[in-house]
């Protein structure tokens, strides 16, 4: 399951993007509480815009900052991208604790992020093949998600209880100093030890390669189809629980930062499970979808704050195993020389799609109530795991039926081997399967 953590360079990547993630969950949290309760009237559509400007660049930005990732040293560009974002964490900490804060400043530092954000995502993805052999890689990956998930445990409870004692100022401060970790880390690693990667070429054209790259690839088409529909209408999770606490079970910001902190408990078992596995696959990704709406589903029907907190754990869950190996397939299964473009594709379309979900749903919430914008997020896992079964049954051949009898001997064929083998059974459902990877 720590495999990766072998590696001495990704045991100091992996501490010092520890104490950093724990302060971005903690500004998160603090900045969705002050725009729903402080410089709005519990306005979820408010929420809403800040998560598009704070994730929509990625989606403007997607060629040039993959191009970047491809062609840069990855070491040096994190250390001026998490530097910014520390810089930006301060801004808004500062005008916060003066009490000069009002909604538009919230938006522009949130684009700012945004903006800063687009060009950290995919270097900072891709980084991890610098640090550890290519075996290894899908590991790495669950563990980041572990790690990420991880500080979702701490980040949101502290923040809460901070913005009650001393205000949401103080915690965007702290998250300033916590980039600091990352920035060490990154001077801490031994360079002479990092996995020298293919470069992009300088060559005209290396832009639309990196499309044609991913058109030609019909599994990564669908994985991102998938990351696409999950992405926009079911990761909203900070106009969920914001408004499921207040709204609809009239919680202060302490709630609100435990159920963030309950959902990563699922979220950290979700990730460390998919560290245990070799290698990702395409059906636990169907599995994952599937699970992640019904789990929505459920926790959308809850009628009380506990046994809804209790039901975030199944979502935490299902999203993590989704994306971890939505991610580590994505990761695993390109050419090194075009990693960066096409995590950068990626990123975009899973947060990229932030400026179209998070006000729709935003708007659902309000209308209708934060129950139906959890029915949303159920309907799009649902969607999502019922696209790649079409395409695992239609392109990769999957094929399984089932016929139930009763028999004391029965024959089972399966398609993959030609072999028949008889078997003593009681009554059971025979499945005749040729599964895809």
């Amino acid at each position: 399951m720590f495999r990766a953590l072998s590696s001495v360079n990704y045991r100091i990547w992996f501490a010092g993007a520890m104490v950093s993630n724990i302060g971005t969950w903690m500004q998160r949290t603090a900045q969705d509480w002050i725009v729903l309760t402080e410089l709005t009237d519990y306005n979820a559509t408010a929420v809403g815009i800040v998560m598009a400007l704070q994730f929509g660049p990625q989606l403007l930005l997607m060629p040039w900052s993959g191009l970047i990732a491809d062609r840069f040293d990855r070491r040096k560009l994190l250390i001026l991208t998490q530097t910014l974002m520390g810089l930006l964490a301060l801004g808004l900490g500062i005008i916060t604790v003066t009490g000069v804060v009002e909604l538009w400043h919230v938006y522009l530092f949130a684009f700012g992020l945004g903006v800063v954000g687009a060009i950290d995502a995919p270097a900072r993805q891709t980084f991890v093949s610098d640090l550890v052999p290519e075996h290894e890689l899908s590991n790495a990956v669950a563990l980041n998600s572990a790690s990420f998930n991880g500080a979702r445990l701490i980040g949101p409870a502290v923040a809460g209880l901070l913005t009650v004692i001393v205000g949401a100022g103080w915690v965007f401060l702290i998250n300033a100093a916590t980039f600091a970790a990352t920035v060490a880390a990154m001077y801490l690693l031994r360079v002479g030890q990092l996995r020298k990667q293919p470069r992009a070429s300088r060559e005209r054209g290396q832009l639309v390669a990196g499309f044609r790259y991913v058109w030609r690839r019909p599994d990564i088409i669908v994985v991102l189809i998938t990351v696409f529909l999950v992405g926009t209408f079911g990761f909203n999770f900070a106009i969920f629980t914001s408004t499921m606490a207040t709204v609809e079970f009239g919680k202060g910001a302490g709630e609100f930062g435990l159920l963030s902190s309950i959902m990563a408990i699922g979220s950290v078992a979700g990730a460390l499970l998919s560290a245990r596995r070799p290698t990702a696959r395409l059906r636990l990704i169907v599995g994952g979808a599937a699970a992640f709406g019904l789990a929505c589903a459920a926790a959308a029907l809850m009628p009380d704050f506990v046994s809804f907190a209790a039901s975030l754990a199944l979502v935490g869950l299902a999203s993590l195993t989704l994306m971890t190996t939505a991610n580590a397939y994505v990761q695993t299964n390109t050419a090194p020389e075009m990693r960066g473009r096409v995590m950068a594709l990626y990123m975009a379309i899973f947060a990229g799609g932030t400026p179209l979900g998070a006000p729709l749903v935003g708007w659902v919430a309000d209308a209708f109530g934060p129950r139906w914008a959890l029915g949303v997020a159920a309907g799009s896992g649902l969607l999502a795991a019922a696209v790649v079964l079409f395409w695992m049954i239609r392109y990769r051949e999957l094929r399984v039926r089932f016929r139930a009898r009763v028999s004391p001997r029965v024959m089972i064929r399966h398609a993959g081997d030609g072999l028949d083998r008889e078997t003593a059974t009681r009554d059971i459902a025979i499945v005749e399967a040729t599964a895809p990877r």
